[in-house]
């Protein structure tokens, strides 16, 4: 029961109408480009240096919300759903890490960004790392926030996200159950990821609730989980070689990757700057945004 619980927030059943706009503070029109033949939304806001924002593990372009009007001031901001989620296409591929580095370069490609600063939470964060490992050309500086450590499975400490790493049943049967999931499940999620419960309203719950019910969202999910060792050999062992400067951010209660797990990648990743979030949880972004957000456009106002 709890996996099919933690499972009832990653994917529940199709709608097959995309909407024209996506609910963040407020109701915001989104692009479309095609990277290899697949749909691909995104924000495209403000003028400047390039910033690419990266969702995490689940996640979809509302979790930066409170980030792109006030980064858009002097910076070009875009905001993606990854491919296999939110309002991206999801199709059947295997979604290996080198894969994910590839559709990434290829979508700064379409959009002919020759060179940005990443900023990535939790998973997202691992993708702008391995970005920065493969193609150090491209990536300017990075901003990591709750993630991502070399050893992933040894350091996630949510029973949720463990059940699902460990502990997942068969994709047709979690596609079953989700056919009669329902919304208290969202919000127990919710409340792993985000400390303050308070900020968890019905609006929140029921925008996180249906941005997973587009497409087959599951099977994105089992193939990255299936992929998590693979990150760990290519590029887990390698973080203390990313050339960058690096702004890493940690939510003083994440219950996803605790503290201690961001000490630890504070000391494998050279170049780095390293902050505390306090009263915030997994995506400290979306908790602490007035913090948060004065602290990346520190960073990114600082000389290399």
């Amino acid at each position: 029961m709890l996996v099919l619980g933690c499972l009832t927030i990653l994917g529940c059943s199709s709608l097959s109408v995309l909407p024209s706009r996506i609910e963040l503070i407020q109701r915001v029109p989104y692009q479309t480009t095609r990277v290899n033949n697949h749909r691909i939304a995104y924000l495209d806001v403000g003028q400047g240096p390039p910033l690419i924002l990266i969702h995490g593990f689940g996640g979809s372009m509302w979790q930066w919300e409170h980030q792109y009007s006030v980064l858009a001031h002097t910076h070009r901001v875009i905001i993606l759903d990854l491919l296999g989620s939110g309002l991206s296409d999801k199709p059947e591929e295997s979604y290996t890490p080198k894969h994910m580095v590839e559709f990434f370069r290829q979508f700064m490609d379409t959009l002919n960004i020759p060179r940005a600063t990443l900023v990535g939470n939790s998973m997202g964060a691992g993708l702008a790392m391995a970005m920065a490992l493969d193609y150090p050309e491209r990536v300017e500086r990075l901003v990591l926030i709750s993630g991502f450590p070399a050893q992933v499975e040894n350091s996630i400490a949510s029973q949720y996200y463990r059940g699902f790493l460990n502990h997942r049943p068969p994709l047709w049967l979690a596609k079953l159950g989700n056919l009669m999931a329902g919304k208290r499940t969202t919000e127990q999620i919710l409340k792993e990821i985000i400390y303050n419960s308070a900020l968890i309203s019905p609006t929140i719950i029921d925008r996180s609730f249906h941005n997973r019910q587009r497409g087959d969202f599951l099977s994105p999910l089992y193939s990255l989980m299936d992929n998590i060792k693979t990150w760990e050999g290519q590029y887990g062992n390698r973080l203390q070689k990313i050339p960058h400067q690096v702004l890493l951010l940690w939510g003083e209660h994440d219950r996803v990757f605790p503290l201690e797990v961001g000490e630890r990648v504070k000391d494998q990743v050279p170049h780095v700057e390293w902050h505390v979030i306090p009263e915030a949880g997994h995506i400290a972004q979306w908790e602490a945004p007035a913090i948060v957000n004065q602290l990346i456009l520190s960073f990114l106002e600082r000389d290399s």
